[in-house]
């Protein structure tokens, strides 16, 4: 082998090593976790629908949890508003927690998966789980 050729050799293994973690995320990530929103609440209402369209919720909830948190906290404004005659309070537990009251399926699966440490429960109570 000519040095030209070994200097090829070594820049493909090079690249394919480099290469590797992102192709094995890029895989990994096309099987995003099933999440489950079979809760009784959600199962009793007459039309399923969160406080903001769903992919809205998934993108920005954090964002969304910490302005309420904000506001409810340095300035006391607690309504978030209301939807279909149903006034809603900017709370975790309140109105996330009380339709999604799943916690270890709904919250703690998609958490895991992103690798995401969230610290919500550093101040609030973690639900307790109905088990059927």
């Amino acid at each position: 082998m000519s040095d030209k050729g070994k200097a090829i050799f070594v820049l493909v293994i090079f690249l394919a090593v480099a290469a590797f973690p992102f192709l094995y995320n890029r895989a990994a990530s096309s099987a995003s976790p099933k999440i489950e929103l079979n809760t009784p609440v959600i199962d009793a209402m007459r039309v399923k629908q969160c406080i903001l369209p769903k992919e809205k919720m998934r993108h920005d909830h954090m964002q969304l949890l910490n302005r309420w948190r904000d506001e409810v906290v340095r300035d006391g404004q607690r309504e978030f508003g209301e939807i279909d005659g149903v006034k809603y309070e900017k709370s975790l537990q309140k109105t996330c927690l009380h339709c999604h009251s799943n916690k270890a399926e709904f919250c703690d699966r998609c958490h895991t998966y992103a690798s995401v440490s969230v610290y919500c429960w550093d101040c609030h109570l973690a639900p307790k789980e109905n088990k059927p």
